[in-house]
């Protein structure tokens, strides 16, 4: 059986195969079935992980489970949360207010100061500083919030990417970034540089060299990666 074949059922308390129930005893709520095979289900005990067979891979329930990334699992234990590999042991000694999950081997996660930084697969900082806010690694760069509530880019040692900041950032996307100033939201390159000097109401990331704008009147539009408009053949709103 293909671990990726299986499917969550629409009550959220089995697993379909093939147009097939898998197991015959129900849970009480059920993740997707993640890389190595693994996903994590809900029992009266509480939470824990099995594998395609059903069998748990651990014999400890928890309060919260979630899925692996990098064979490291988020867990909630006595208002605490930290990392298990598949083993079911804890990764590192450390225990958080929230962790997130593995991205490009790197994690956030949430100390009882409510400040955020980034760790490696062995529970290390892999920087010293902490932020308001972090989020998740992307092709080496993340985003974070200053002590003065803007945002910018920083890479993986934790030094900054530009020295541009920004209301509200996002990650790169096929080498831009979403980015808000006073006026509204555009696009910045890998320098933190505007790429064009038009303000949004709202923007997407680019899509194949295309990005769906609103404007601040409430035009709908396409966006060139030059900044250049081009007029949908009919406006969404009459659809």
């Amino acid at each position: 059986m293909d671990w990726q074949e299986i499917e969550v059922s629409t009550s959220r308390n089995n697993f379909i195969y093939k147009g097939q129930i898998i197991f015959a005893e129900d849970f009480l709520d059920v993740l997707e079935f993640q890389n190595p095979g693994i996903a994590a289900v809900k029992k009266s005990e509480g939470w824990h992980h099995i594998s395609i067979d059903g069998k748990a891979i651990y014999s400890k329930f928890y309060e919260r489970v979630f899925g692996f990334y990098f064979d490291r699992a988020v867990v909630n234990e006595k208002n605490f949360a930290y990392h298990i590999g598949i083993d079911g042991l804890a990764a590192y000694k450390e225990r958080y207010l929230w962790c997130g999950n593995y991205q490009e081997g790197i994690c956030i996660v949430k100390e009882f100061k409510n400040k955020y930084f980034h760790i490696n697969k062995n529970g290390e900082r892999i920087y010293a500083k902490d932020y308001i806010y972090a989020g998740d690694f992307k092709e080496g760069i993340a985003c974070v919030c200053l002590d003065n509530g803007h945002y910018t880019h920083i890479k993986l040692d934790g030094t900054f990417l530009h020295n541009k900041n920004f209301e509200l950032l996002d990650v790169y996307h096929k080498g831009f970034a979403r980015a808000k100033d006073n006026d509204g939201w555009f696009h910045v390159d890998r320098n933190g540089n505007e790429v064009y000097s038009t303000r949004y109401s709202l923007i997407e990331p680019f899509y194949n060299g295309y990005a769906f704008c609103v404007t601040l009147s409430g035009g709908k539009i396409i966006l060139n990666e030059r900044g250049e408009e081009i007029k949908l053949h009919r406006e969404i709103s009459e659809v």
